[in-house]
This record gives structure tokens, sequence and C-alpha cells, in this order.
């Protein structure tokens, strides 16, 4: 008899489990169904990129997508819409940006497309001219020392590794000398700076990006050329060491200006208090409109609350659509979002970012707890009918990791990353470059994740 009551108890929970899954499911492809029938994401970002355009912090056009952004989650209704101040840097690119190779024995002077590096100084109007010297790492350079480096330009020249198939990795393999390269050359009496772009394609395409000075060493211009270009002057240089280079910027950075974050809730009915918070940054670079990076995540992250709204789906937790401002060069709004979850005791049980450009859904990373870990995986088999497979231990994004130290569990989606290093940080990351169905297609992977976390906490 005990036996018997066992097995009807065990066939009881498979059941249960089984109507759930299929309970599941069925909200699953209905939230897919909204996003490609009626999604919202593509015209949003057409109006954020065409009209507002580019949207460095601190510019006239970062103050207009905080408004903007404002006034569309109010007008969908979400039940509070705040902002959330926060001082922001305000560096300019300013009008000039010239390179040119001086002299070269094989082509003479030639002139050579060039970008700042963001938050650099300029070489102000005599320009910086000098010796270049050719480096991969910072070993390299630190073998030349002082002997090899005073007084010259170093030329940072690591490719991205293109045998790795995860991009993010190769990028993060090569950006140190992007982030770190201008004050390690500094260190050693170096002039100016010149990098590679860090892309994974070969073309006439620049690609700016931060740079981040250190305490207590001089300041020094930099410039980001082609990876075309690069590979033209590591050729020159092997036959013609002493060649010069030449470049001319006016970039500057001017005092802190004041931001916000952007901030939409739609309020838990059983438990209000438990957050789940996804975002993207407003913030772009000055060179485009900021399609993929990161115009995508925004508005995927205001379609996700849309979604539910349009569903007339009542959440139970509080369900947050976060605009984070200054992510490109500064992280403020990210930090700042996190100092005020901790100082207002806000209960995160979970935060989504969106920042790897709006392409084709694959998967979700996650950092937490095993048992957090596994549950998300444990949903693995709700994804797989629209393609998306990829659930991984890691995850998050650089607005929402400023979480980590409140134990907050950071959830990153993962799109097709193949073709996100054509456009990052470049002048073509424009409205054109992004599909509507594969951007809709995420929107509706990341809202799927947020009920299934709503639902079942994690």
């Amino acid at each position: 008899m005990k036996k018997l009551l066992t097995l009807l108890f065990i066939a009881l929970i498979t059941c249960s489990l089984q109507a759930q899954t299929e309970k599941d499911a069925k909200m699953v492809r209905a939230i897919f169904d909204e996003a490609l029938e009626r999604g919202e994401s593509y015209e949003m970002l057409r109006y954020l990129t065409k009209t507002i355009g580019g949207r460095l912090a601190g510019s006239p056009q970062a103050a207009a997508a905080v408004e903007w952004t404002r006034q569309k989650m109010m007008a969908l209704g979400f039940d509070t819409v705040y902002l959330q101040p926060v001082m922001v840097p305000h560096w300019v690119r300013g009008e000039k940006e010239i390179g040119r190779i001086v002299n070269s024995k094989k082509m003479g002077s030639l002139e050579v497309k060039v970008t700042s590096l963001g938050n650099a100084v300029g070489t102000g109007p005599g320009g910086t001219v000098a010796e270049v010297v050719e480096v991969k790492d910072f070993q390299e350079l630190a073998a030349l020392g002082e002997a090899g480096v005073k007084g010259k330009i170093v030329f940072f020249n690591r490719p991205m590794d293109p045998k790795l198939i995860d991009t993010f990795g190769a990028y993060s393999g090569a950006s140190s000398q992007r982030g770190s390269g201008p004050s390690e050359a500094a260190k050693y009496g170096a002039i100016g700076v010149v990098v590679r772009s860090l892309s994974s394609f070969q073309d006439d395409v620049l690609h700016t990006g931060s740079t981040n000075y250190a305490l207590n060493i001089p300041k020094i211009p930099a410039v980001a050329i082609t990876t075309n270009d690069a590979d033209m002057l590591s050729g020159l240089l092997q036959d013609d060491p002493g060649l010069q280079f030449y470049f001319e910027t006016s970039a500057q950075m001017l005092p802190d200006v004041l931001s916000y974050n952007v901030v939409g809730e739609i309020k838990g009915t059983e438990f209000p208090d438990e957050i789940i918070a996804v975002g993207g940054h407003l913030d772009s670079w000055d060179l485009s409109e900021g399609a993929h990076d990161d115009g995508a995540g925004c508005m995927q992250s205001i379609e996700v609350l849309r979604l539910f709204k349009a569903m007339n789906y009542q959440p139970k937790r509080t369900l947050r659509a976060v605009m984070f401002m200054n992510e490109e060069n500064g992280l403020r709004g990210g930090r700042e979002y996190a100092a005020l979850a901790e100082q207002n005791n806000e209960k995160h049980i979970a935060a989504m970012e969106s920042d790897r450009g709006g392409f084709l859904p694959i998967g979700f990373g996650i950092s937490g707890t095993t048992a957090q870990q596994n549950q998300l995986f444990g949903w693995k088999e709700l994804f797989e009918p629209f393609g998306i497979y990829q659930f991984k231990r890691g995850g998050g994004g650089a607005d929402i990791s400023p979480l980590r130290t409140q134990n907050v569990p950071l959830i990153g989606y993962i799109p097709d990353s193949q073709r996100y290093f054509k456009y990052h940080h470049t002048p073509i990351d424009n409205f054109e470059a992004v599909n509507q169905r594969e951007l809709e297609m995420g929107a509706a992977a990341m809202a799927s994740i947020i009920y299934l976390i709503d639902q079942y906490g994690l």
C-alpha cells in the first residue's frame, strides 16, 4: 500500500510538472507571437537613431534621448517612470582629426584616417609628429623601455584573435592596448599613441572607444586607425624603422554635466518589493547613430515591458526597464543605479542586460549561485524551438555589474556575435545595420526569461 501511494504521488508530481511546462511553453510562444506580429522595438529604434542620433554622454543628443525615453515609457502606460540624476563626463571630440604617414621610403607622405580614442586629450593645433615604434603588447613595450620609446609615438598593433569563436573573448584579449595603452606608453616617455582598431574584420572602418588615463602619469594624445591601415603601417615600418607619423586632434574633456538614468516600472501584484531589472545603455559614441551599441538593447528592454502590457500580463514581481547613462566612457549610470538600490534597500532578484547588439538571439549567460544557474538551465528546452540553445555559466553586463556586490544574479542576453565587431564603436553603427526580425526575436527571448523569473523566482 505504501509503495502504491508513493507511485501515485510521483505520478501526480509528474503530471503537475508536465502541465506547468505546457503552460510555460504556451506563454513563451505567445510572447514570441506578440513580438513578431506587433512588435514596436524596431520603430522605437528608428526614432532613437534617425531623429536623435548619436548620444555621447553630456551631449544635447543624450539629453534628448533621456527625455524621449521618459515620455515613451509614460505613453506606453508603465505604472511609474522616473529619472535618476547622475553626473557624467563631458568629453568632446572636436573638429580636427588628421593623420599622415610622413615621407616613407616606399610611398612618400600618405594621408591616413584617424579618430580620437574616447576621453583622450587632443594634440593641440600643432599636432604630434615623431618616429613610430610598433609593439604588440605591454611586455614588448617594457622591453623597449625608455631608451626605445621616449619622444616617439607608440603603435599598438595587436589584432583580435580570429581563431576565437567567441568574438567578445577576442575583443577582451585585445582591448587593453586601447584602454591602458596610452598611459603605459607615457610611462616610458612616449608623446603619442596609435592603436589598431578593435575589429574582427579587415576593412577601412575606424573604431573608437575609451582610454583610461592612470593617475600621476602624463596624458598623451591617442588615436585609432583602421585594420587595413594598421597592416600597411606595420609593413612600412619593416623597411623603414625611422618612419614618422603625424596626427592632429582637438579632443578635450570639459567639466562634468548632469544627466539621468531613465527608469520605467510595472508594479508586481504579489511581491512588489522584489525587482527584476532589464536594461541597456542609452549613451553611445558620437561617430554614428549607436544602433547596435546600444540603442538596440535599450529598445528591447522597453519592449519587454510593453509586451507584457500588450498581453495584459500582470507580473507577480516588479519589472523595471532601465536606460543607463554613460556606459561608454565612465559607467557612471550603472554605478549610481547600484548605489541607489543599496541606499534604498531595494531587493533585486535578478538583473538582465542587453549590450551585444540587435542580432539573432542564441542564449543567455548567468552569474549567480550554482542553484540559480541550474534553474535557468532548466528552462532551456522552452527556448530550443526558437533556435535559442546557449545557456552558460557566467554572464551579466557592464551596467549591471555594480549590483554584483549586492548578490544579485546577473544575466547577459547573448545574440550571435560574429558581425558585432564590424559595427562596434564605428561610423557605420546605424539603423540600417539592424535587422527587424532579429531585434524582435531578441526582445521576445528576453521577455520570456523575465516571465519565467517572475513566475518562479530565481
